[in-house]
């Protein structure tokens, strides 16, 4: 039996490193607990889990005392960043009182990210945010049959550009976040995807986080890689991606994979999985190419993998249905 959760407790928060004023900081991470996203009443995106951290009739009162857990562990970190299961800037989700409090017990900070759909990013709502306020994008995509299929994500790349460009002429910043690997896509698509997303983003944003989708449990996409359909990313994609966009574009490139490694999460053969992402982690602080020169014997399997999708066709697992056939037959 799911143990009873209690609207006035944050879902959790943890601590790591990020960049603030082109410096290597630590950083706070809190994740709340509201209402839950206004886009889950449309059914949501295919990969999104986040409705987990949703809860209903979460008051005010129970958000300022999430606040109050917050700062009970905040040792002055320069950076903080706050997510929701959907937007900081909705009103359903934390109402306007309660951003002026996490504002202003954060005043001091270098910078403050949030993320927010770009319904809820107008003039006023921006007009209002301070100085060190960065706000995150999901673009995901730049292709919008991407977008409306393989995310139904509910808006266009368009409505993410204008977002973006209001931001920026305002001067706060933006972090815009891709994903690598919708559902539906071969790897190879997935690279070129997320290249070409990012180069799209790049003149509206100050740094660009691909993102290697993470199968999330409840979700359409844990569905599809229930039944073979789907293969989490691997490493070796993502460092692709980086060589490619490396020099091309003006934005921050990074990643911070969540689950990297397991099945679920991005990951090569199990061998080189830490090494290749430390290797990531340590790119996305230096920007630096040569950080990324890690192999391991399976680039060789993630070629052939690559060959096989694409002469079949299909973004079905394959290394798991060939190991299926092979014990099929012993």
């Amino acid at each position: 039996m799911r143990e009873k959760r209690s609207p006035s407790q944050l879902e959790t928060l943890w601590k790591e490193k990020d960049m603030a004023s082109g410096e290597i900081v630590d950083a706070m991470v809190v994740i709340k607990r509201t209402n839950g996203c206004c886009w889950v009443k449309s059914g949501g995106c295919t990969m999104c889990g986040y409705r987990e951290a949703s809860l209903a009739k979460v008051t005010e009162e129970d958000l300022t005392k999430q606040l109050e857990q917050a700062l009970s562990r905040y040792k002055g970190e320069p950076f903080v960043k706050i997510y929701t299961s959907g937007s900081f800037l909705d009103d359903n989700e934390v109402t306007p009182a309660v951003r002026d409090m996490y504002f202003d017990a954060f005043k001091d900070c270098k910078r403050i990210l949030f993320e927010s759909r770009p319904e809820f990013i107008t003039e006023d709502a921006v007009a209002s945010l301070p100085s060190n306020v960065t706000i995150a994008l999901g673009l995901e995509s730049s292709n919008p049959e991407v977008l409306r299929t393989s995310v139904h994500k509910g808006f266009t790349p368009e409505d993410i550009e204008r977002a973006g460009t209001l931001v920026k002429d305002h001067g706060l910043g933006i972090r815009t976040y891709l994903l690598l690997k919708p559902p539906f896509m071969t790897e190879s698509m997935a690279i070129a995807d997320a290249v070409s997303s990012a180069r799209f983003a790049d003149p509206f944003s100050d740094e660009i986080s691909i993102n290697p989708l993470n199968v999330q449990r409840a979700t359409y996409v844990e569905r599809l890689w229930k039944r073979g359909e789907f293969r989490s990313p691997w490493i070796w994609s993502l460092i692709d991606v980086f060589r490619q966009l490396s020099g091309t574009v003006n934005s921050r490139l990074m990643s911070s994979p969540s689950g990297g490694g397991a099945m679920r999460g991005v990951h090569n053969c199990g061998d080189c999985d830490r090494k290749a992402l430390d290797a990531i982690e340590k790119f996305s602080f230096t920007q630096d190419l040569s950080d990324l020169d890690v192999g391991c014997q399976c680039q060789d399997k993630w070629r052939a993998y690559m060959r096989s999708e694409d002469m079949l066709g299909s973004p079905a697992d394959l290394e798991r249905d060939f190991t299926n056939e092979l014990v099929l037959r012993m």
